[in-house]
């Protein structure tokens, strides 16, 4: 018998696209809660310029920090929710794959060193909103948006 001591670091990524342009805003962080993501959620209102003047609608898929009451939503932000258990519907889904892929299997020693080589990915696809707008622009979503 072997004792092991089993440990896990996690990095979590946020996304929010334009499917129409390709337009992609992405926020790294070491865990997920309604707290943290009402920080990136302000700061994706203050990128896009929503406000008293710009309405935005934002679709997200109802995850539990998407949909707490304690969620600050900034103003100029109109929060709409895709049915539940239908990740396929929602453009920012189809994100997950090029973030993942490209540094799966790959060890990283440190934490840092992943948030390091992830957030050069990201910037890299921010890059290229043409793949970005391929993957993620449905048939069937607004024009508009």
């Amino acid at each position: 018998m072997a004792l092991g001591h089993h440990r896990f670091d996690w990095l979590y990524v946020a996304g929010f696209v334009r499917p129409s342009t390709g337009q992609v805003i992405w926020f790294l962080a070491d865990t997920v809660s309604t707290a943290l993501f009402s920080a990136p959620l302000a700061a994706f209102a203050r990128e896009v310029g929503a406000g008293a003047g710009k309405r935005v609608l934002l679709v997200l898929v109802g995850a539990g920090w998407h949909v707490s009451g304690a969620l600050e939503i900034p103003e100029g932000i109109t929060p709409e929710f895709f049915p539940p258990y239908s990740p396929e519907l929602q453009p920012a889904e189809r994100l997950w794959p090029l973030t993942n892929e490209p540094l799966a299997n790959r060890y990283f020693g440190r934490l840092a060193d992943l948030d390091e080589a992830l957030a050069d990915h990201c910037c890299t696809l921010t890059d290229d909103p043409d793949h970005l707008r391929a993957e993620t622009l449905f048939h069937w979503w607004p024009a508009f948006a």
